[in-house]
């Protein structure tokens, strides 16, 4: 409980902060591109560690790991929230998410340390659910605690929250988490490769995170394939230190693993699939149909109910049903995105037809996300436990912020383009996209086995 109250926090952290940004700009006369700096400090930083906070869980142990990046995150929190301009809380901002960076990992690391077989599946279904309620969440907390206006603090408490509940939690980690030994025969930390994969992940992201708000500036596309290209030397670099008898960042027993490529791609596919509909979804309520920050929250409830839910119970199903799930998964949420884009594509709101077809789209993420990360984690040996849970977690990053740009680029687009009644024809726009990408999801398996 311990670890997934910390890896709440971290997914909590990732979308709050939206809903808190006109507040802040206010606050700290904060500019645009301020603004924009503070939501992706974070996500830049998270994205980029991932990996390298997966291999200090191996070096020093996830216990001490995870305390670790804990206290790193609960003291930005703090400072965050005592931040006296733009530019600390942008600092301050990066500081949490190397903090989350260092600490999450740590979670399927421990989990792939600590469990084996059914109760393992237990393990990686509630991790599943607390990853789909945290993100709801922090689209609700962040419109709850801002308008509470709480002490006068006004935005301040969407970070000062977390520092009560870091408290609590660092007080009791000592004693509760399982006591797990750093590796015996350690690897390092591969410096090289951890060079070129962080640039290559920070030049990647910086773009898909700013490059929207830019307009697609020129530097946009050189960061991309500078990125493109560091991303090329980490492959040449891994392979070779492989060869030479060394330990690469990522192993490729992890990436080789049977059936592992398929996997991390629909990991990559269903995660953009939910950040895109997470955010096309509330830009749609927000600024078309006017909903506040709490209503427009509440109107994802039955996805994160579904989604984690299903996370935690489709291991009761008979065995011979899994091997369809994750397809199956992909199947009903192609159906239920259709069935909301239909809903709203003629102007219609957020009504019982839409919160009906977001549980199916819930139970299809719960489906295509837990059934299939429980797989990919089950092919690895456990003592490639580290290497697999910060890939994993990296996908699933990536993903996000795969998306989060690519599918809300489409919708701003469609607005801006599509005069009187943009708004509905870019909301069907968006859904038709996002359920291309589900299809394909469904079909990676069928492609695989063909090739």
């Amino acid at each position: 409980m311990i670890v997934l109250a910390g890896q709440f926090m971290a997914v909590l952290d990732t979308f709050i902060v939206n809903v808190a940004a006109p507040s802040i700009g206010t606050g700290l006369h904060a500019s645009g591109a301020a603004l924009q700096l503070v939501v992706a400090g974070y996500t830049i930083a998270y994205a980029v560690l991932l990996v390298t906070g997966a291999r200090l869980g191996e070096l020093l142990g996830p216990r001490r790991t995870f305390l670790a990046g804990l206290a790193v995150f609960t003291g930005a929190s703090l400072a965050c929230g005592l931040a006296a301009d733009a530019g600390q809380l942008i600092a301050f901002r990066v500081a949490q998410g190397a903090g989350a960076a260092v600490m999450l990992p740590q979670v399927l690391g421990l989990i792939q340390r600590t469990f084996t077989g059914a109760a393992r599946t237990r393990a990686i279904g509630a991790y599943t659910a607390v990853m789909a309620v945290g993100a709801v969440c922090g689209q609700i907390a962040g419109g709850v605690l801002v308008g509470a206006d709480l002490f006068g603090a006004g935005w301040r408490t969407v970070f000062l929250v977390n520092v009560p509940i870091g408290a609590m939690l660092l007080a009791a980690g000592p004693r509760l988490i399982h006591r797990d030994r750093p590796a015996t025969a350690a690897r390092g930390l591969d410096l090289p490769g951890l060079v070129l994969l962080a640039g290559a992940l920070g030049l990647v992201t910086v773009v898909l995170v700013l490059g929207q708000g830019a307009g697609w500036p020129p530097w946009s596309w050189w960061a991309l394939g500078g990125g493109g290209l560091l991303l090329g030397a980490f492959a040449v670099h891994e392979t070779a230190r492989a060869r030479r008898g060394g330990a690469p960042l990522i192993s490729p027993r992890v990436a080789g693993a049977p059936g592992m490529p398929v996997k991390l791609v629909r990991i990559a596919l269903v995660m953009a699939v939910n950040a895109g509909y997470l955010f096309v979804l509330t830009l749609y309520l927000q600024n078309t149909l006017h909903y506040g920050a709490l209503r427009t929250g509440l109107t994802f409830v039955p996805t994160a109910l579904a989604y984690g839910a299903v996370g935690l119970w489709w291991r009761h199903l008979p065995r011979r049903m899994h091997p369809l799930l994750v397809p199956g998964g992909f199947v009903l949420i192609c159906a239920a995105l259709l069935g909301i884009g239909l809903a709203l594509k003629d102007g219609g709101d957020a009504g019982g037809r839409v919160l009906l077809a977001s549980a199916g789209l819930g139970a299809g993420f719960g489906c295509a996300h837990s059934v299939n990360l429980a797989a990919a984690l089950a092919s690895v040996h456990k003592e490639d436990a580290a290497d697999a849970s910060g890939l994993v977690v990296t996908v699933n990053q990536v993903g996000l912020l795969l998306g989060t740009s690519l599918f809300g680029a489409l919708f701003l687009n469609g607005v801006a383009t599509g005069g009187a009644g943009g708004a509905s024809r870019a909301v069907w726009g968006s859904v038709l996209a996002l359920t291309g990408a589900a299809a394909l999801g469904a079909m990676a398996g069928v492609l695989r086995r063909r090739t």
